[in-house]
């Protein structure tokens, strides 16, 4: 019995693609020329913020996508503002720190036509404990702490949509409730696709509130539930089409097989670093949703269009 020939596929956009792969390595994309750099003076009392909160966000962009210090991070950032011809004025590296707690993140998104159709899984970032080949090597020292991301992508743009930051001891499905309701109300969600660890109850009571359609494979245990609401009912569906047609035909006819491209993004995501710097809870989500806004304006830049030819 011969084997098949592997599936071939052709990307059909090589020039804009390495236009975009150039674009991502310039310093200047990051700033705004038109940007509100000082804070504008609320009329609260005490003493106003200096500097808004769109400067300590690109400041602490520049200091994720680098992997830089706060101090070499406020020294790189004067640096750019001469090479723009701007004489702004600088925040120090305490103003930085300060300002990170309570940084509320803007993520920038584009918005594709038609419903939203989601991509969910988790991955870990450590922030205190030896690396693993220290720990392999010589034995763990001390406490090994992760954090858990919980990330949902749009297949139509690759943009993270909706990220959700826990502790490590939290599992993945009871997290799913919370990404959907991140998508504005207005936008419909077509699916929710996610592994077997999602295939409970109330995940998929969550994913038919916002009248989306669950592509969740069956635990290879799973037996049916009984027919007592809409999200059962689905889930059987699921679990007769499997048991009918193979898990196989079922990943291919649904399309779960696009999952792996939310685990690319994870490993993009880890390529800005495989550890969190910042130890405070607060200033770890604001650092996760840097990356987040960093993946996302890569992604605007442009991206290979790939299809397949044989």
């Amino acid at each position: 019995m011969t084997k098949p020939m592997p599936a071939r596929y052709r990307t059909t956009n090589w020039s804009a693609c390495n236009a975009a792969l150039r674009k991502r390595g310039s310093l200047l994309i990051w700033l705004d020329w038109e940007m509100t750099w000082l804070a504008p003076h609320e009329g609260r009392a005490g003493r106003p913020p200096v500097f808004s909160d769109g400067a300590i966000q690109f400041c602490l962009s520049i200091k994720v996508l680098f992997k830089l210090p706060l101090r070499q991070t406020a020294g790189m950032v004067a640096s750019l503002l001469r090479m723009a011809g701007l004489d702004w004025p600088l925040p120090d590296h305490s103003t930085l720190c300060c300002r990170q707690k309570s940084l509320t993140v803007q993520i920038p998104y584009r918005r594709a036509d038609g419903a939203l159709n989601l991509l969910v899984d988790s991955t870990g970032l450590k922030f205190l404990g030896d690396g693993e080949w220290q720990a392999r090597k010589h034995g763990a020292k001390g406490r090994r702490q992760w954090r858990k991301i919980h990330l949902a992508m749009d297949t139509a743009t690759s943009d993270i949509r909706a990220v959700e930051f826990t502790p490590s001891r939290d599992g993945d499905s009871p997290v799913l409730p919370d990404l959907p309701e991140q998508i504005p109300d207005d936008e419909p969600i077509g699916t929710v696709t996610a592994d077997g660890a999602y295939d409970t109850r109330r995940r998929h009571a969550a994913i038919i509130e916002r009248q989306a359609a669950a592509i969740i494979p069956i635990r290879k245990n799973g037996r049916p539930w009984k027919e007592d609401g809409p999200a059962a009912l689905a889930r059987n569906d699921i679990l007769r089409a499997t048991r009918h047609f193979g898990r196989a035909f079922w990943r291919r006819w649904t399309g779960y097989h696009l999952r792996s491209r939310v685990e690319a993004k994870i490993r993009c995501l880890k390529a800005l670093g495989g550890r969190i710097a910042a130890r405070d809870p607060d200033r770890q989500t604001a650092e996760v949703h840097i990356r987040i806004a960093l993946m996302n304006r890569f992604s605007a830049l442009g991206t290979a269009e790939i299809v397949r030819v044989g």
